[in-house]
């Protein structure tokens, strides 16, 4: 997510959001933060149709968080709602893991089941390959986004 995102989110000016990392900057490696480079930032800018430097915009490419950033935030920033947000997403992300282990240890029982039939009887088969497509979310193709160059 990007800082003027994440700040809205939690209550606070995106400055003081940028200042509490600064003043932070070793609570956000790599792989929870990073900052748009110049090309991303144009490439972007151009897509939501924000200002012109110098006419009101932003005078730094924005930072962009991970998950563990954006929970991150909440230890650096200092106010009610911040903390309020960052339980709200530890229990949504808590949730989606129970989720995940609920269909993996399903998906492992199918399985097992699977090689305990003996007989290869097809309406089984059949029940046991309908079970696995319930269970197996579909593979959309990613579609790009932005731009083609010709």
């Amino acid at each position: 997510m990007l800082d003027n995102d994440l700040a809205e989110l939690y209550g606070v000016e995106t400055r003081v959001l940028n200042q509490a990392v600064k003043r932070n900057i070793n609570r956000f490696p790599e792989d929870f933060m990073f900052q748009l480079t110049k090309a991303e930032w144009e490439s972007l800018r151009s897509q939501i149709v924000t200002s012109k430097n110098g006419r009101g915009g932003r005078r730094y490419y924005p930072r962009v968080f991970t998950e563990h950033g954006a929970i991150m935030l909440a230890s650096v920033l200092n106010s009610e709602r911040a903390v309020a947000t960052s339980i709200f997403v530890v229990r949504a992300f808590i949730k989606l893991r129970e989720q995940l282990s609920l269909t993996d240890k399903l998906s492992r029982r199918i399985i097992e089941m699977e090689k305990k039939v003996t007989r290869h009887d097809k309406e089984i088969i059949a029940l046991f390959t309908a079970l696995k497509q319930l269970i197996t979310p579909p593979v959309k193709p990613k579609k790009k986004i932005g731009f083609e160059e010709k």
